[in-house]
């Protein structure tokens, strides 16, 4: 199973200014996209066209990954059940997905949706573009 991950706020920075200013810059070590639908990960959560971005934080503050859809792909640990807003940009439908002892649970989120304070996020382990055939929760 992919596992895509962030790289601290400095880091990210620190690249995007050595890029010349790139908006966005891609997640160390990611797995490039494959005829599996690995999902493609950004690693700072600076929104961007087609983003699902995640943050620690109420309010979209604190550290933040973005997932960017087709595919589902396991949030970086640092965030791993500890997520408190999100905020999407992207024009389809994706879910939050919580794996369960035995089963798993899916939480929609919507096109262009955001949520400052969110408490399914303490449950957040993954994210797809389908329900990935677990219950809703």
């Amino acid at each position: 199973m992919f596992r895509g991950f962030a790289m601290p706020a400095a880091a990210a920075l620190a690249a995007t200014a050595l890029l010349g200013g790139a908006a966005t810059a891609t997640a160390a070590g990611a797995v490039p996209a494959t005829a599996a639908g690995a999902a493609s990960v950004t690693a700072l959560g600076a929104p961007e066209a087609g983003d699902v971005c995640f943050w620690t934080g109420a309010g979209q503050h604190g550290s933040s990954w973005c997932y960017t859809p087709p595919g589902y792909t396991d949030v970086p640990e640092f965030l791993h059940d500890k997520a408190a807003s999100f905020r999407s940009n992207a024009d389809s439908a994706v879910y939050a997905i919580d794996w369960g002892r035995g089963t798993c649970y899916y939480r929609l989120v919507r096109a262009h949706d955001l949520a400052d304070n969110w408490p399914w996020g303490a449950r957040l382990d993954g994210v797809a573009d389908t329900t990935m055939n677990c219950e809703v929760g």
